[in-house]
């Protein structure tokens, strides 16, 4: 699974609801579109129906969940000026990681590597949807360099709304590919290395390869639907 903040008894129900919900949109179990009822959740939480509201409206401020007239709250579909946003604070925050004058932990890089390899088997087994996961998860932990987290947070929510995009994709196996899966274990390798202007390069690339490719998921999304 996708790094995950974790969910304790501590925390507030609304929260520890939060995160669960914003976990199945990460890993692709509520796609875009899918309805957010409030009575059904508050039954399968043991939750009030104003601790779901709560939980609505931050799943809402996190660019998750958007309200439909005559449908009510549902998963959020995206638009291009959404996957701009997203891959501007992807550069800054993913460059920076790469970049940075600080030392890189050993302990994050082997997370990067362990999530990689993990998608290779993903991808063999032609399991399109955790190939996104895993991809996602390797970019978490090279952001996680930075130390911060907050910044760990924030980063999470973009991946959950980009999982969004991955789900617009009808066949994701047209944009999971082995190619992504390669060239995030370059990036891994020129880290280990120390080479890490080298793979702020390969990173700048491949952001931008990313980006264009979901753009043309977009597009078709919007074919599809028509004017």
């Amino acid at each position: 699974m996708v790094i995950t903040t974790p969910v304790t008894p501590t925390l507030p129900l609304a929260q520890r609801i939060n995160h669960r919900l914003r976990d199945d949109i990460i890993d692709g179990k509520l796609p875009p579109g899918t309805q957010l009822v409030e009575v059904e959740l508050a039954a399968t939480y043991g939750a009030s129906r104003n601790t779901i509201r709560e939980v609505l409206h931050q799943l809402g401020h996190e660019g998750l969940a958007t309200f439909v007239r005559h449908k009510g709250v549902i998963v959020r579909r995206m638009e291009r000026k959404d996957l701009r946003a997203i891959y501007a604070a992807r550069r800054a925050l993913e460059l920076q990681a790469v970049s940075g004058e600080r030392a890189l932990k050993p302990a994050l890089l082997d997370k990067m590597l362990a999530a990689n390899q993990a998608a290779e088997r993903a991808l063999a087994r032609q399991d399109w949807r955790r190939v996104g996961t895993l991809s996602l998860q390797v970019h978490q932990h090279l952001v996680a360099q930075l130390g911060s987290r907050l910044l760990d947070e924030f980063f999470r929510t973009l991946c959950a709304q980009l999982r969004l995009v991955f789900a617009s994709e009808v066949d994701e196996s047209r944009i999971q590919t082995s190619d992504w899966i390669a060239r995030e274990r370059l990036i891994h390798g020129l880290l280990v290395q120390g080479q890490r202007n080298a793979a702020a390069l390969a990173l700048a690339r491949y952001l931008d390869d990313s980006e264009r490719i979901l753009t043309g998921v977009l597009a078709r999304l919007k074919n599809r639907q028509g004017p």
